[in-house]
């Protein structure tokens, strides 16, 4: 195996184990909830945002490894954007696990993002990386409903 994939292994689990910005967020300007039934992971996202940008997000919910890193690293690499920025982010990262992007660009916008790269390789890995993504995206559309991955 290479060093780079080991390393890649090595973020998937630190954030598996010990996600960032795990928890509830009482100022949370929506809360949107999503769910896996393959596997049954779920994530609830708790956004707060001011005119357009999201100013801090938290999560809740249970999954697999890759469900919760992906998860965590959304949270950390969102804040502060707007929501044009995360659509962009959203479909470079869609891109990203689901089919042979443009590296020098995805690694240069996506960061520490394209350690879940690897899930491309296992279709059905996908709907575990994408989880909090699709949760995320139905919240800012302002949909009233459970976000599923099937």
């Amino acid at each position: 195996m290479s060093e780079l994939r080991e390393l890649y292994q090595e973020v998937i689990i630190d954030h598996g184990r010990h996600p960032r910005n795990f928890g509830v967020l009482d100022c949370a300007s929506y809360h949107q909830e999503g769910f896996n039934p393959l596997c049954g992971d779920k994530v609830i996202l708790h956004v707060y945002e001011v005119n357009g940008v999201v100013v801090d997000l938290k999560f809740e919910g249970s999954g697999c490894a890759i469900s919760m890193a992906s998860a965590s690293l959304m949270t950390e690499c969102l804040k502060g954007k707007s929501r044009d920025e995360i659509q962009e982010m959203f479909n470079l990262f869609h891109r990203w696990v689901t089919e042979d992007a443009d590296e020098s660009v995805s690694k240069e916008k996506l960061g520490k993002l394209t350690v879940l790269g690897g899930v491309r390789e296992f279709p059905a890995r996908v709907k575990c990386a994408t989880l909090a993504w699709h949760t995320l995206r139905a919240g800012l559309e302002g949909e009233n409903r459970r976000v599923s991955t099937e």
